[in-house]
C-alpha cells in the first residue's frame, strides 16, 4: 500500500523578496493564480514552512483547473501488490539491508525478541532522546533553505549562515539586519525554533 505524498501543512510564497501569501495549500494556490492572473511574468517561490524546501505549484489554466490539481488530504491508495517479502506489512513494519559488525548482530542475537525487536526499541529510545535536538536542527535547515533561496546574494549571508548553525541568536540577528523585511521577518519566524534550549 502507498500514500500520496501529504500536502504541506503551511506554505510561504515570495514574489522577489517580497512575501505574498501565506497559509494551507488550497488558499495559498487560490492567491497566487489571483497574482499570476493579474501579473503573468511574476516571479514565485514557494516554501514549506516545516521543511524550507520549494514546492512546485502549476497556476497554468483556470483556479477550478489549479485547485483541482493540488494533492489532496493524504489517503492511502491501492497500489499494485508487490511480492510479499520479510516484515509485517499490515503492521506497517518494512524489511530493509542494513549492515553491522559481527559484534553487533552476536549482541543482537542475544536480545529478547531477536535483532528486529531490539533495533526497533534503540531506534525509539534515539529518537525520543533525540526528540528537541531533532526539532532544532530541522528548524535551521529549514531557516538555511529560504535564506540560500532568498538572500544568498545579500550582505552576511555566509556570517548568518554560520552563526545559525552554530546556534548563535545575537549573531544571526545582527547579520539578518539589513536583509529585506519580509525576508528577515520569515526567516526569523522559521529559524526561532531552532534556538529553543540553546
Amino acid at each position: 500500500m502507498h500514500t500520496q505524498p501529504q500536502a504541506p501543512a503551511q506554505l510561504t510564497a515570495f514574489a522577489g523578496k517580497r512575501k505574498v501569501a501565506a497559509g494551507p495549500l488550497h488558499a495559498v494556490a487560490q492567491t497566487l493564480k489571483e497574482l499570476v492572473t493579474r501579473d503573468p511574468d511574476e516571479q514565485i517561490l514557494i516554501f514549506d514552512d516545516a521543511s524550507g524546501s520549494q514546492v512546485d505549484l502549476n497556476l497554468h489554466g483556470s483556479l477550478a483547473d489549479v485547485l483541482q490539481r493540488l494533492p489532496r488530504a493524504a489517503a492511502p491508495v491501492q497500489a499494485d501488490v508487490p511480492p510479499r517479502t520479510a516484515g509485517r506489512p499490515k503492521l506497517g513494519v518494512v524489511a530493509r539491508e542494513i549492515t553491522l559488525l559481527p559484534r553487533h548482530w552476536e549482541w543482537l542475537a542475544t536480545q529478547p525478541g531477536g535483532a528486529s525487536v531490539a533495533l526497533r526499541k534503540l531506534v525509539e529510545h534515539a529518537q525520543r532522546g533525540n526528540k528537541a535536538h531533532d526539532e532544532q536542527r530541522q528548524a535551521r535547515e529549514a531557516a538555511y533553505k529560504v535564506m540560500n533561496a532568498l538572500a544568498g546574494d545579500a550582505p552576511g549571508f555566509e556570517e548568518a549562515s554560520r552563526a545559525l548553525f552554530a546556534g548563535k541568536q545575537p549573531a544571526f540577528l545582527a547579520c539578518v539586519q539589513e536583509w529585506p523585511a519580509d525576508v528577515r521577518e520569515h526567516v526569523l519566524q522559521l529559524a526561532q525554533r531552532g534556538w529553543s534550549g540553546d
